[in-house]
């Protein structure tokens, strides 16, 4: 059972703040709004700039070397290579490799199925399930009202189920999850009828177009259907 389940959000926010901050003592941050909220936890999420580039270089190494060399092992080498490398960099740095060891397991999961069939296109294919699976299980949630994008309130307010109390924050809630269903449709509808023709370098080019500029589109669109809005953020105590 959650703890607290009647504390205030301001309260659940505060220790969420000093949880992420490691314990060191900074100025805990906190949300008014439920779109501030959802805002602040969607950016973490992303990892910002730096992270969706790191998941976009190892699919730009591999595309790259493929349709210069036609080399399928050399190809996945190089695209392992650079996720590692990046890993590297993060390591030295001290900073989090959540992003990078996202893209290394990523390119591990092509490398498997590209080698096991041998055709290169095959390297795109486990992107293109994992969409439609995402998109399936996000429209899943929105059509039983539980989107996932209200487990992000949950996981400000330390009460991940309080949310579904308000009527309101479902149906914002259920707009955000559409937004995000969006770039996982557009992917999965772009890259299936090139990956049945085995275009691996127009594969290469709609996952890098298609992938953090697409996230970032999206998140502009969320961004302003939160501004619109300015939902109190409050602790609830589930019925």
């Amino acid at each position: 059972m959650a703890e607290g389940a009647g504390q205030t959000a301001g309260q659940a926010t505060e220790r969420t703040a000093e949880q992420a901050a490691g314990g060191t003592g900074e100025h805990p941050v906190t949300y008014d709004t439920v779109e501030a909220a959802v805002r602040a936890q969607l950016a973490k999420a992303l990892g910002g700039v730096r992270g969706m580039v790191e998941a976009a270089v190892p699919t730009i190494g591999f595309t790259g070397t493929y349709v210069i060399t036609g080399e399928l092992r050399l190809s996945l080498l190089v695209g392992a290579i650079a996720a590692v490398l990046l890993l590297a960099v993060r390591v030295l740095q001290r900073s989090t490799p959540q992003f990078v060891l996202n893209s290394l397991v990523g390119i591990g999961v092509a490398a498997f199925f590209a080698l096991r069939s041998g055709e290169a296109e095959d390297a795109f294919l486990p992107g293109i399930i994992y969409n439609a699976a995402y998109a399936a299980g996000m429209i899943f949630s929105i059509l039983v009202r539980w989107p996932v994008v209200g487990f992000v309130i949950g996981s400000v307010t330390g009460d991940p189920t309080a949310w579904r109390s308000d009527p309101g924050i479902v149906k914002l809630c259920s707009r955000l999850t559409w937004l995000l269903v969006l770039p996982c449709v557009v992917r999965v509808v772009v890259q299936y009828p090139l990956w049945l023709a085995g275009q691996v370098a127009w594969l290469g080019a709609a996952k890098i177009a298609l992938g953090w500029p697409l996230q970032v589109a999206a998140l502009a669109a969320m961004a302003w259907l939160l501004a619109r809005g300015r939902t109190p953020l409050r602790g609830t105590t589930a019925a």
